[in-house]
């Protein structure tokens, strides 16, 4: 396999020659997408071959859909855009990582990273510009909230990933999406079932419920939300076993006792070989002691589920009250979870030669501290 080792960005689409508040076609549901080409005249089966060419070809222009006659193109060119994120910065780690700064249609900046497994890539998306939430130990967190992104700045780095794949030589297929990025993605519920429907389309990238997986701090009605559409696993963002420490680690913890968002996740619908994920950071001297194993055995015992354990990725210029704990620690913790028979997958931090973990990327853009030369 040819790595993503390069840290030129791939050159970009050519603009579109649509007005500036002409409609982003990668901001429409199929169904909406018949609707404008039916005010343009057309049939809504143009609307297929359209999105098709949008979602399964990565076309960049007009031009590159040659099945759609010179008429519709030239109409499509004067009153819609195809704008996905562009790139302004790529980086690549040593473990074949790709981080992509991506700049949006107002200059906001995010960020998504791609991550190698065995045989597939998996892909990081963000959902909101900053974040709320304030997890302390997140630099996403301290950045406080900018905006919620679209449904096509949030499908669009799809696009951007697999094409940045493409060029890049990467035989491996992008298989897997996970909203872990930056924001929380249930504090902008609207725009991000409308991505995941626009993912899961067979007309369009086709991506399996199963292969999705939304991150959330814990939010009770928007889970209900997403568990009620069925489009994607669910991940908790829990990392601590007892609300006092939760709430210390995770301020908006504090508006969700541990025990309502427990009771919540008792009532959430899994299909068959389903089950909720728990993503727990260990924190050197925080959260990672044999008591907090136990409380954690206590606290999940009855719940369908399994847990991510992740060592803290510190930020590069060491700035922050934490660390990782070391090794042993860390095989301790995992070993009193599995003793109960707590599933515990440890996963390992990749990316932190480029600012791979959530946020940190963006902040160095933002404070000037970004190397030009990557």
């Amino acid at each position: 396999m040819t790595r993503p080792d390069s840290p030129t960005a791939p050159a970009a689409p050519p603009a579109s020659l649509a007005p500036p508040d002409a409609v982003n076609l990668l901001d429409l549901e199929l169904p909406e997408l018949e609707e404008l080409l039916a005010r343009l005249g057309h049939k809504p089966f143009r609307a297929r071959q359209l999105w098709q060419w949008l979602w399964q070809k990565n076309a960049a222009t007009f031009e590159e859909m040659t099945n759609l006659s010179k008429d519709l193109r030239a109409q499509l060119a004067a009153a819609a855009a195809i704008r996905p994120p562009r790139i302004a910065d790529a980086r690549a780690s040593s473990d074949g990582t790709v981080k992509l700064l991506l700049r949006l249609g107002d200059g906001e900046v995010v960020e998504t990273v791609l991550i190698p497994e065995k045989d597939h890539y998996t892909q990081c998306l963000s959902t909101q510009a900053g974040c709320a939430m304030g997890c302390t130990f997140c630099s996403t967190g301290r950045m406080g909230l900018v905006r919620n992104m679209t449904m096509a700045e949030i499908v669009g780095q799809v696009l951007v990933g697999r094409r940045r794949l493409a060029e890049t030589g990467v035989a491996l297929p992008l298989r897997n999406l996970v909203f872990m990025g930056m924001g929380e993605p249930l504090m902008n519920t609207r725009e991000l079932l409308r991505a995941l429907r626009t993912l899961n389309h067979p007309l369009g990238l086709d991506f399996s419920p199963r292969r999705m997986t939304v991150s959330t701090c814990g939010l009770p009605a928007g889970m209900r939300e997403l568990g009620a559409s069925g489009l994607a696993s669910l991940a908790v963002s829990l990392h601590a076993p007892t609300q006092e420490l939760r709430a210390q680690l995770m301020p908006a913890a504090a508006k969700v006792p541990l025990h309502e968002l427990i009771d919540a996740l008792k009532d959430y619908p899994l299909k068959n070989r389903q089950r909720i994920t728990f993503e727990y950071i260990l924190l050197k001297g925080v959260n990672d002691t044999p008591e907090h194993a136990r409380q954690l055995v206590r606290l999940l015992s009855h719940l369908k589920c399994k847990i991510n354990l992740i060592a803290f990725n510190a930020p590069r210029d060491g700035s922050g009250p934490y660390q990782a704990p070391g090794p042993e620690r860390i095989l301790a913790f995992e070993k009193a979870l599995w003793d109960k028979n707590i599933t515990v997958i440890l996963r390992k931090s990749k990316g932190a030669d480029i600012a791979a973990a959530c946020g940190q990327l963006r902040t160095e853009h933002k404070t000037g501290r970004a190397d030009p030369k990557t």
